[in-house]
């Protein structure tokens, strides 16, 4: 009779041998590799992250100066600093040659300024000076300043009466490897594939995940996936220096601005202190992408200084002296070069003819536009001056010859300054405003349009007889757009401006044009351009004229 067999349990055959010996699902060896990977993927990523939310606040300056002293302050946070400068001075020569500091007044920055190029940290790298080995340093330490028996006595000095007991210099150059990183950080290998459950490829000795390229890293500036992302201490080759700019920037910087070195930052200790390794290398990168940034911001820069200056050769270099009238003028041009003007021409007999105007649009081109018909202007009002309309007749005429894609403001009076007689003629632009001790009122040129608009432009001229003691204001409607407010308001509030003015103001169109754009704009004309507009870019245009 045979036996029973026994029951079968969760598919475990009973009658099959135990094994002698059980290996170890997770071997001691594996375990430590696996974990130190883990945390150095941690680190990675939070120092990208890191990387990440400072760029992008860098990248939302719009100017030179918060651009730089956005740099001091995401650099003084990633190397424990508390005070720091940035001097900026580009290799090619062209400018600009700035400083700023953080934590520093204009005082602290001239005595720093004091210390001889060779021995402040700054000027070490501006200078490009080589180390004796024959390479150039990618940083410039100095851990305790007060100790260094080398360092040139002044810097010790100032150093001393400013407080700072070292300094950690980085130079800006957007092409310029990041500090490398201390020998011997080299990554732990990575367990094979599937070893873990974890599905971490095998590791090569470099750190970097080998099936991890497929996934996009996080949105730091030209770094494409993990495996082309930038070096961090541990997670890369040891000893090996930072990875080159990706082509995106490399292509940013050749498209145009100045490329080479920029200038150089550094930041101040309070106590003897030096940056870490993985300080050093996040600065640097973080100075590397800040460096790109910059070199686009100096190219704007240098593009607006040049059309300011050619709008400003286009412009009078200053107003004729005409008995029995004074005059004055403030112009503010915007950031972008627009194309409005103002002239004071002296014509036959003793007159005097003033125009102001602009042509639509905004840049060179506008600027160009602007001279040109300028230029005609003073000519036709050589000619025939005494009849403003056939003056803006003839420009009308030029700017459809010349011009067909362009319209046109403009605004021509004939003074006769002897007998106080004003006749006048407007094209699209701002009625001018008389104002003086009894009355202000705006002079009504009649609705009339832009030059360029119509296919025969024709509107009547306007005669006016300002009193002794009067002043007539032209102005640009950039005036009017840099309040803010509706066309209506705008208006109403320059009207309370000039009424408003003091007695002894009135004499004096320098005082009466300060007083008006004080008034209209109390926060100044250069902050009033970044204030909502049509196009946020228009020129600032008053000019006074004042009858004795």
């Amino acid at each position: 009779m045979n036996s029973p067999h026994a029951p079968k349990v969760a598919g475990i055959d009973p009658s099959l041998p135990s094994p002698t010996q059980t290996a170890d699902p997770v071997t001691p060896p594996l375990a430590a590799p696996n974990s130190g990977v883990q945390d150095r993927l941690a680190g990675w990523v939070s120092d990208l992250t890191t990387l990440h939310e400072l760029t992008e606040r860098l990248v939302r300056t719009d100017t030179l100066d918060e651009a730089l002293r956005e740099l001091l302050r995401a650099g003084a946070s990633l190397v424990g600093a508390r005070r720091g400068l940035v001097a900026l001075e580009p290799a090619d020569g062209l400018g600009p040659v700035i400083t700023v500091g953080l934590g520093l007044g204009h005082a602290d920055l001239g005595q720093i300024e004091t210390i001889p190029r060779g021995s402040a940290s700054a000027g070490h790298l501006l200078d490009g000076l080589p180390e004796p080995g024959g390479e150039r340093r990618a940083d410039v330490t100095h851990p305790d300043i007060a100790s260094e028996a080398d360092l040139d006595p002044r810097h010790r000095e100032v150093a001393a009466r400013l407080g700072f007991s070292a300094s950690y210099a980085v130079p800006l150059d957007p092409f310029h490897a990041a500090p490398r990183t201390t020998p011997g950080l080299s990554a732990i290998p990575a367990p094979a594939p599937g070893a873990d459950g974890s599905g971490i490829g095998t590791g090569t000795g470099t750190g970097s995940p080998a099936g991890a390229g497929d996934h996009p890293a996080p949105g730091v500036p030209g770094t494409t996936s993990v495996t082309d992302a930038p070096h961090v201490p541990g997670i890369g080759h040891a000893g090996e220096s930072a990875a080159a700019p990706s082509p995106g920037l490399t292509a940013a910087m050749g498209a145009g601005g100045p490329s080479g070195r920029l200038g150089a930052a550094a930041w101040l200790y309070d106590e003897p202190a030096e940056p870490a390794e993985r300080q050093r290398h996040l600065v640097g990168l973080y100075c590397q992408y800040a460096a790109a940034h910059i070199a686009r911001l100096i190219e704007l820069s240098r593009a607006r200084a040049a059309v300011a200056t050619v709008q400003e050769e286009l412009l009078p270099t200053r107003l004729p002296r005409v008995p029995g009238v004074r005059l004055a003028v403030r112009h503010h041009p915007g950031p972008r070069g627009g194309g409005d003007w103002y002239d004071a021409l002296p014509l036959p007999d003793g007159a005097l003819g003033l125009s102001v105007g602009g042509v639509s649009g905004s840049g060179p081109s506008a600027v160009v536009a602007m001279g040109r018909l300028r230029a005609s202007l003073r000519a036709y009002a050589v000619m025939e001056g005494e009849d403003p309309v056939a003056v803006l007749s003839d420009l009308e005429l030029l700017l459809r010859l010349t011009e067909p894609a362009r319209s046109a403001t403009a605004l021509f009076a004939y003074c006769e300054p002897g007998t106080r007689k004003v006749v006048l003629a407007g094209a699209g632009h701002c009625p001018p405003l008389l104002t003086g001790e009894r009355r202000t009122e705006f002079v009504e040129t009649t609705l009339s349009a832009p030059l360029g608009m119509l296919s025969c432009w024709e509107a009547p001229s306007v005669a006016v007889a300002p009193s002794s003691g009067e002043t007539l204001l032209f102005y640009s409607d950039g005036l009017l757009h840099r309040t803010g407010e509706p066309m209506d308001r705008a208006f109403t509030r320059l009207h309370t401006a000039a009424a408003s003015a003091p007695k002894g103001v009135r004499g004096d169109p320098d005082a009466f044009a300060d007083h008006v754009l004080r008034t209209v704009l109390p926060d100044g004309p250069a902050a009033s351009v970044g204030r909502p507009s049509e196009d946020g870019t228009e020129d600032l245009v008053l000019l006074v004229a004042h009858f004795d």
